[in-house]
């Protein structure tokens, strides 16, 4: 079996936004966020921070606009094998370029570390 490679996390938070989408009512991808529902539509996919967190897991940073006018960096969650990749959380990352949280690399995989 071959590895999970950066196309296949990309195309999975694509697929992932994309039927969320369709799904509601003003086709844009929700977000929960301290109580609020952000509504939100995609700007890009950083397919350079596409990351393992080890044990079959794997991240991606995804920059969205809000409809309220803000930037949000989006972290994507995912696991699963190639071309079936299934998103299992999302995280507000990042807010007009200011970070909830940062990354540090511990033995080649990522782990959240408080700001």
């Amino acid at each position: 079996m071959r590895e999970v490679s950066n196309v296949d996390i990309s195309a999975g938070i694509k697929r992932h936004i994309n039927n969320e989408r369709r799904r509601a009512a003003d086709k844009k991808f929700h977000v929960n966020y301290r109580g609020k529902n952000l509504a939100l539509d995609l700007l890009r996919v950083h397919d350079d921070r596409l990351s393992s967190l080890g044990g079959g897991k794997y991240f991606a940073c995804v920059d969205m606009k809000g409809s309220d006018g803000k930037t949000y960096d989006i972290d994507f969650f995912m696991a699963g094998q190639p071309g079936s990749m299934q998103v299992t959380e999302t995280s507000v990352h990042k807010i007009n370029g200011k970070p909830l949280y940062n990354w540090k690399e511990q033995g080649g995989v990522w782990k959240k570390v408080r700001v």
